[in-house]
């Protein structure tokens, strides 16, 4: 997987890549300086199944732990993602 993240003022998204083609895409949208909301998570049917969504949300994950900001999944994938693993309760807002 080949991870890439695109980071506006306002908002921004993680795309994976695999072979040049894009197999995912989460979206956020800022929420004051130290939060973002995950807002929309979609990966193409080929690569359903993949871990392609999990993967963008970790990256997510891994952002804000970085960056010391706090993650609202109002996409229903991605709060999917966050209720199963406890391990990434941490950066919730």
């Amino acid at each position: 997987m080949n991870i890439e993240q695109v980071n506006e003022e306002k908002n921004g998204y993680f795309i994976d890549k695999e072979n040049d083609k894009e197999a995912g895409r989460m979206t956020y949208v800022w929420a004051g300086p130290g939060k973002f909301i995950i807002d929309h998570t979609e990966v193409e049917p080929e690569f359903s199944g993949k871990g392609v969504g999990k993967q963008l949300v970790l990256e997510a994950v891994k952002f804000a732990r970085d960056k010391q900001v706090k993650i609202l999944p109002l996409c229903p994938f991605a709060k999917s993602v966050f209720d199963k693993n406890q391990d990434l309760q941490d950066v919730l807002f």
